[in-house]
């Protein structure tokens, strides 16, 4: 995967016909990077702090699950504050293109100053791991965990290393891989545990760090320079080679290079094991001198910035344009909306918050309309992508349905809730699980990234006829298929009532070509 980092590109690039003067509110001075994600620029805020704006390509800001998976990622990196991160100031996530605004850091990444410079001393090293370790205990106090620390991922800057990658890359990241049957990361810095495809905890961004610090200390990854499928295996069953790292380095990086998570350190004990040691002593400070000479000056090369505009702008706010969603029909009089008002919060949530507030005040059934059957499907970030060579194509996509309860099910073919019993291709509930009709083929567990090739291997193999909400939620869907075998519902539990309240999931259909 390629990462736009911010830090490690300079000189800047003037802007071109082709890029946008402004986005969000926040006017642009110049591109800091290109790749393939979409463009990195530098932009002001009013009070003249630069900050690091990334904006999507089109192809990306078209593809509903790299939405869902922005939203999440955007949520997740506003809960990270730390000396050693990037922190997220800004977002566009409903926005037709989303964008996303973080803190400037004059800097350029580990990755580039590696190649450039080589290995690093062991007190720079060790002033490295003990930085990002801080870092990595911001992360993991907000409910993350990285999945894919590398030099890449890491500025190294004058006081210190900032720890970045949240957002759009991680989303992006997902969609391509998650498809693929891949896990996110990469498999130079893989830990075992991720490499075999189990959940990652924080003790996989410890091996990370300790296989970072092996690459800055040595200039090779502790399973060498090989092909993906070579270093995954080395991680899973050989031992680091760490002939080219000092030997003052070898028992940290040995502890959290231990093939058991259990058995590695937490973060606390490596900033303690860093303290301790004999090459940095206690306090550890990111003093003038923690970095050679060569990277200093290297350094200056990213201190002078664009001049901020002479006439600041009013204090941004976000310009973003919704996504369009269906209309949602409310039987009987419809009081007029409320005056409009900006926000940066998804749109599927306001939709959500309107369906409860309605449910609660009428107790009547909404639905979201969907076109009839040989209507084509939405376009743009609603169309659900298709699968190649699996037959079907997309019916439609995004459909938030909620019922209001157990007397009303969802149905399946034209996106609506219905009184029980009153379709032929639907999904009941009862209080606490979802109940697959009769006259529907089958109903597989949930897994991550599926596809209507996959609905239907998992149907064949694992057919079940219920699912408990407990064992549901909007990262794992599932898949129901038609009695005639021609359509295919991949559903997502969004929210369940405890006690037998409302349901809401979304739906995307499609239907097998003739």
């Amino acid at each position: 995967m390629t990462t736009e980092h911010p830090g490690a590109l300079p000189p800047f690039a003037a802007l071109t016909a082709d890029d946008p003067q402004e986005i969000g509110g926040y006017r642009l001075h110049a591109r800091l990077g290109s790749g393939g994600m979409g463009h990195v620029y530098l932009a002001y805020t009013p009070g003249g702090r630069p900050v690091a704006l990334k904006v999507v390509r089109p192809e990306f800001a078209g593809d509903p699950e790299f939405r869902r998976r922005f939203v999440q990622e955007v949520a997740n990196a506003r809960r990270i504050h730390g000396l050693y991160t990037a922190q997220v100031v800004d977002a566009g996530v409903d926005a037709v293109t989303p964008w996303l605004a973080t803190a400037y850091v004059p800097a350029p990444s580990l990755h580039e100053v590696l190649r450039r410079h080589g290995g690093l001393p062991v007190e720079t090293v060790l002033l490295l791991v003990a930085g990002i370790a801080e870092a990595l205990q911001s992360i993991h106090g907000a409910g993350v965990v990285h999945r894919d620390l590398k030099p890449a991922n890491v500025l190294v800057a004058a006081d210190g290393p900032r720890v970045i990658d949240f957002g759009i890359a991680r989303a992006a990241d997902a969609v391509a891989l998650t498809g693929t049957g891949l896990r996110i990361g990469t498999p130079a810095f893989m830990a075992p545990e991720q490499a075999l495809g189990r959940p990652p905890t924080s003790a996989t961004d410890v091996f990370a760090l300790g296989a970072l610090a092996v690459y800055a200390a040595g200039g090779a990854p502790p399973f060498g320079e090989c092909p993906e499928s070579v270093a995954l295996y080395r991680t899973v069953h050989e031992q680091p080679d760490l002939t080219r790292v000092p030997a003052e380095l070898h028992a940290l990086v040995g502890q959290c290079l231990a093939k058991d998570p259990a058995a590695r350190p937490t973060t606390g004990a490596l900033i303690e094991a860093v303290r301790r040691h004999p090459a940095v002593g206690s306090p550890v400070r990111f003093t003038n001198g923690w970095l050679p000479t060569a990277v200093r000056t290297e350094l200056s090369r990213h201190d002078g910035l664009p001049q901020p505009p002479a006439s600041p702008h009013a204090r941004p706010t976000v310009t973003a344009t919704a996504v369009p969603l269906p209309r949602a029909e409310v039987p009987g009089p419809v009081p007029p909306p409320p005056p409009a008002r900006r926000t940066r919060r998804p749109v599927r949530w306001l939709v959500l918050t309107a369906i409860a507030a309605l449910l609660l005040g009428g107790g009547a059934v909404y639905y979201f309309d969907y076109p009839p059957e040989d209507s084509a499907p939405p376009s743009g970030a609603e169309q659900a992508q298709d699968a190649p060579g699996d037959g079907f194509r997309p019916g439609y996509a995004g459909a938030e349905l909620t019922s209001p309860d157990p007397g009303y099910e969802f149905d399946l073919r034209n996106g609506k809730v219905v009184p029980e019993s009153s379709v032929d291709w639907y999904l009941s509930r009862t209080a606490t699980a979802f109940v697959i009709p009769e006259d529907s083929d089958a109903f597989i567990a949930p897994g991550d990234g599926l596809t209507p090739a996959d609905c239907l291997k998992g149907i064949d193999r694992n057919p079940v006829t219920s699912l408990k909400f407990s064992e549901l939620d909007d990262q794992h869907p599932f898949c129901v298929r038609s009695a005639d075998g021609r359509e295919i519902g991949i559903v997502r539990l969004v929210e369940a009532v405890p006690g037998g309240g409302s349901v809401t999931v979304a739906l995307s259909r499609y239907a097998k070509d003739a």
